[in-house]
């Protein structure tokens, strides 16, 4: 089809185009018929312009305008004029101006819309996936994504100009290796029998990087993991790589911390102070019951264990005896009626998988409220303020007893919950801050082993074969946003004895660690530097820099909770001839209705 080509874009029409002819092509946003004129707001990717139908002059044209709809796709020709006084829209860059139309071609009509592209709050999430490409089209979506753009590209150049990095790709299609999240298998028909793994990160061939002499390495990496999803999660996502050789930690934090500077005064004008603080893991999970804090509120895990030691109660006093702590929240000025009281209780025990949630207040008379307050001393309130110098009879407890790990896990979700149902966020600061000295293993109760924290190509700290496993810290760090994990790296292991002394502990064998990462212990015997790296996920960090409520509304095309295309409707079933040429089988059934 044969169509008029824009002279201009729709965004760029200005003062200097005033009494000149200019050709615009976009969608229909909005049209006004008031029959002596017909008003067309006309859309493209820079923005919007206001046509004007005149049927005193051309009624042939203005009839052909009555037929045009929303997201109608036009070619227009005409001609630049200054709107009345009166008329003026100074929320639009273009409001100034319009376009007296001369010429008009209909390039393509369309349906009623499933849902108004204005109405953002009223349209459910399927609605939105199902039709995406029209989801794209919203001001805000086009807005998002147009700022990915923007600090992808800021990213670029500040690491090759500034940091002398080398922008790099690696392959895709890798080995399939232990460790880490599950990975997405593809089969290789060239080789039956065989699979290759979707890289759920680039970590290994970055690695393989530094060995081959390329000291500064970065990428905008796809990555694929096939783990549970979430509002923060997808089975695909982008993130930046990096790593670096001959380098400390301190280099490599000081690095990134001026990129997010760089990014955090281009795009929302704020001035990050650095260096950004350091708190150890420890420091944080003790009062946050988390690795990844939202410090932007207080609300901090005390623990009163020493305030229960003499209550007898036995779903206290076993835990306490094994070991295990009573964590609290002590939430100030706030009385809970027993409905919510109850409702915590059950968001505690239901969702968050908790045993149980102890409460209590005080009534006027000062007397103790809470299921438990005939097993607590009369004094009680006078022991508990010994753990809680500033305790008031006007302030509610939320306490949970255990295993110290599980325990405080669940005090940090639940503080999360309280801090954003009693707005107790400050939802317009930037809480940003490194968290280092990680454990370098941990316990995974299901295999009775020791798995690694970070991975099993971290370095553990100097003096690390002196201690108790569970004492071995790692030369690991992550940042932190707004309770969000940006991301994180470490220092990697560069000798293969200290790699296969790793692998021991976590329950490698020696022979598939020689099967799985022969490529990587072979290139740590052949003059391996010292290095290290991070990640960052992209699309984390745009969604904190968009205000987005979850990582997929700044990505293009992405999957539901259970890992669904609802536009594409996939993943889908593979025909029999295609399962037959990989050597494949399908063993599920659908279960019975």
């Amino acid at each position: 089809m044969q169509f008029s080509k824009r002279t201009i874009f729709c965004g760029h029409v200005n003062e200097e185009h005033l009494g000149k002819q200019i050709t615009l092509n976009g969608w229909v946003q909005r049209r006004r018929d008031l029959g002596s004129l017909i008003f067309i707001d006309l859309r493209d990717y820079t923005g919007i312009v206001q046509l004007v139908f005149n049927p005193s002059s051309d009624q042939a044209l203005t009839n052909a305008a009555h037929a045009i709809r929303s997201e109608f796709v036009l070619a227009v020709k005409g001609t630049v004029a200054n709107r009345a006084t009166g008329a003026i829209n100074d929320r639009m860059p273009t409001g100034q101006f319009e376009i007296i139309v001369e010429e008009l071609q209909i390039l393509a009509k369309s349906n009623p819309l499933p849902f108004q592209l204005d109405d953002e709050d009223n349209v459910s999430d399927e609605f939105r996936l199902t039709y995406r490409y029209l989801d794209l089209r919203r001001k805000t979506m086009h807005d998002r994504l147009k700022i990915r753009h923007e600090v992808t590209f800021a990213i670029r150049q500040m690491l090759v100009n500034d940091f002398g990095f080398y922008e790099m790709e690696t392959p895709i299609l890798s080995k399939n290796t232990p460790g880490g999240a599950r990975n997405f298998l593809v089969p290789c028909r060239a080789q039956p029998g065989t699979v290759y793994a979707l890289t759920e990160s680039p970590q290994l061939y970055k690695q393989l990087l530094m060995a081959g002499g390329f000291e500064r390495y970065f990428q905008i990496a796809r990555c694929f993991r096939d783990e549970a999803l979430r509002a923060n999660r997808q089975p695909e996502f982008t993130q930046l790589d990096m790593e670096m050789s001959f380098i400390d930690e301190q280099e490599i934090q000081t690095v990134l911390e001026s990129l997010l500077s760089m990014l955090w005064k281009k795009f929302l004008g704020i001035t990050l102070t650095l260096p950004l603080k350091r708190y150890t893991y420890d420091e944080v999970f003790d009062r946050f019951g988390s690795d990844k804090p939202d410090m932007r509120f207080g609300l901090e895990i005390k623990d009163i264990s020493a305030s229960f030691k003499s209550v007898g109660l036995n779903f206290i006093a076993t835990p306490l005896s094994k070991g295990g702590k009573v964590g609290c929240l002590q939430i100030k000025n706030h009385k809970f009626s027993r409905a919510e009281l109850d409702r915590w209780t059950a968001h505690v025990t239901k969702e968050l998988g908790a045993q149980g949630l102890l409460w209590m207040n005080w009534r006027e008379d000062g007397s103790i409220n809470s299921t438990i307050a005939k097993h607590l001393p009369t004094d009680f309130f006078a022991t508990l303020k010994q753990s809680l110098p500033d305790l008031e009879t006007t302030d509610t407890i939320f306490a949970v007893v255990g295993d110290y790990e599980e325990a405080w896990t669940t005090l940090g979700q639940l503080r999360l919950a309280l801090g954003k149902e009693l707005t107790l966020i400050d939802t317009k600061q930037f809480s940003m801050f490194w968290v280092t000295d990680f454990p370098m293993f941990e316990w995974n109760k299901e295999t009775q082993s020791w798995a690694a924290k970070h991975h099993a190509f971290t370095s553990p700290q100097t003096g690390w074969e002196s201690k108790e496993i569970k004492d071995v810290k790692a030369r690991a760090y992550d940042i932190v946003c707004n309770g969000e994990e940006l991301g994180g790296g470490s220092i990697r292991i560069n000798s293969s004895d200290v790699q296969n002394k790793i692998f021991d502990i976590v329950g490698l064998s020696r022979q598939t660690a020689e099967e799985k990462f022969s490529f990587l212990m072979q290139a740590q015997n052949f003059g391996y530097p010292p290095e290290g790296g991070l990640a960052i996920g992209l699309d984390r960090l745009i969604m904190i820099l968009t205000g987005a409520e979850a990582i997929r509304d700044v990505i293009t095309f992405p999957k539901t909770q259970n890992g669904s295309c609802l536009m594409m409707g996939s993943p889908s079933p593979a025909e029999d001839s295609q399962l037959k040429e990989l050597h494949l089988a399908s063993t599920w059934e659908p279960k019975e209705k």
